[in-house]
């Protein structure tokens, strides 16, 4: 009955003021939520400090401990949002996440900080699907792709606010009151959402509604659909294995920064937060308004936008992890940055387009499922172990793990050793980390070519 409501009331014509709030509360959860996500980078080498954990550990709770459960749980929360109303599941989630968030500040193991961050992910799991198909039923096609490049604006917002916050907050209290602060704006957004958001009609946006289904359609028919698309599979690949990379690289770009040019954590959240935040909005902002511009006559540019972003943006990182200076190695990686993040409004637009209303909360999580599980959950954890194996390799004056890794100094018991033991160790960790970014960032280029597949196919879509 409650749905049935929310859907009379969004049956009316919305108010341009409306849908400005309707998009900038979903881009502010998105942004709270993503600052709960990506958070352990900034935090990252402080608790590898105080819990003396290997960079593969820290890859963990960066990446599988939290798109584990938010990637399996995303398609059946999806499947709930094509068939109920997405307001109250949204507001739901929110409050999950925000309280998972701030018990691990409590976690007293490497253990149970794992277990906090599975929270996350699955709090996360009803957000993002369900926002793409509340976003697609209030604009329409030729204004989607700018709204979806909008609402990406969230995770670089997130990344600004996290960055900026959370290196200060590090450098001065700790990395515990950092997951407290940033977990408790979410309760807010979850508030604000369930008291002000209405549910919009489904299909409304494209003059559907009359014919759309009254009941969400069967998996295996969206997965029919899907599959059966050249063109999403092509896009699919391209962002999945863009994924790979950039999570991957991003989690540990902090990191990199206090190891390889002895930034202290708030100078290296600062510059984190420069990059992802303010490099993000650029790319996403352009990647979405350029597609939409330049697709009017051609529909191929959904998929070159992205393709050629991919494509620039790699040998621009690769440079930044061999350059000398931070001033040059941030100016590359910024950017890069904009470049890498021109994928998002284009590629869920396309996915949107093939799709009718009661399947689009779906087909978003199935593509979140494959990028959160094999690039976020997946990426950061073989950084982490490359780095690790980086860093043995380079080390000569005998177990790394063992000597270097202790709970003390910024580089682990580095600051505590001799001379020469001390400066091995730092320089095995800076290189072992500079090493295991550049031999991943070379998957870009396979994900480019993807992209440029995926233009072939969607002239005839």
């Amino acid at each position: 009955m409650k749905e049935l409501a929310a859907q009379n009331v969004g049956a009316r014509s919305s108010s341009n003021w409306y849908r400005g709030w309707f998009l900038l509360l979903l881009v502010l959860i998105y942004a709270s939520s993503f600052v709960d996500r990506i958070i352990v980078a900034v935090v990252g080498q402080a608790v590898k400090i105080d819990m003396s954990l290997s960079d593969f550990q820290v890859g963990l709770l960066g990446g599988l401990a939290f798109s584990v459960f938010y990637s399996v749980l995303g398609l059946p929360i999806a499947r709930l949002a094509d068939k109920f109303n997405r307001v109250v599941l949204i507001s739901i989630s929110i409050v999950a996440w925000s309280a998972m968030t701030a018990l691990c500040g409590t976690a007293g193991s490497f253990w149970q900080l794992m277990l906090y961050r599975l929270g996350v992910g699955v709090g996360e799991a009803g957000s993002t699907p369900t926002s793409h198909s509340l976003i697609a039923d209030e604009f329409g096609p030729r204004r989607r792709a700018s709204a979806l490049a909008i609402y990406a604006l969230g995770p670089p917002i997130g990344v600004l606010a996290g960055a900026f916050g959370g290196g200060w907050l590090v450098q001065h209290l700790g990395w515990r009151p950092v997951f407290y602060v940033v977990g408790l704006p979410g309760l807010v957004f979850g508030l604000l959402a369930w008291l002000t958001l209405r549910e919009p009609r489904r299909g409304g946006a494209d003059g559907a509604a009359a014919s759309t289904s009254a009941s969400a359609p069967p998996l295996s028919e969206v997965f029919k659909l899907l599959t059966s698309s050249r063109a999403f599979v092509q896009m699919l690949l391209g962002t999945v294995i863009g994924a790979f990379g950039q999570y991957g690289i991003n989690l540990f770009i902090p990191m990199y920064f206090i190891r390889v040019y002895n930034m202290s954590f708030a100078q290296a959240g600062l510059i984190f937060g420069l990059v992802l935040g303010v490099g993000g909005i650029i790319g996403n902002t352009l990647g979405g308004v350029s597609a939409d511009w330049a697709s009017a006559k051609d529909r191929q540019w959904y998929a070159r936008i992205p393709a050629l972003g991919t494509g620039l943006g790699f040998p621009l990182l690769a440079l930044a992890f061999l350059a000398d200076q931070w001033q040059v190695s941030v100016a590359l990686l910024f950017i890069g940055t904009i470049l890498l993040n021109t994928w998002n409004g284009p590629t869920f637009a396309v996915v949107q387009s093939i799709v009718e209303p009661r399947m689009r909360a779906t087909a978003s999580a199935i593509v979140f499922l494959l990028m959160n599980l094999i690039g976020q959950g997946l990426g950061t954890p073989v950084v982490g172990f490359l780095s690790d194996r980086f860093a043995s390799q380079l080390f000569t004056q005998g177990n790394f793990q063992a000597v270097c890794t202790a709970p003390k100094g910024p580089h682990g018991a580095a600051a505590m050793l001799p001379g020469p033991f001390a400066s091995a160790c730092h320089d095995a960790s800076a290189n072992g980390v500079r090493y295991a970014m550049l031999t991943v960032s070379v998957v870009l280029i396979w994900s480019a070519f993807h992209y440029f597949r995926a233009a072939r196919h969607l002239k005839n879509h």
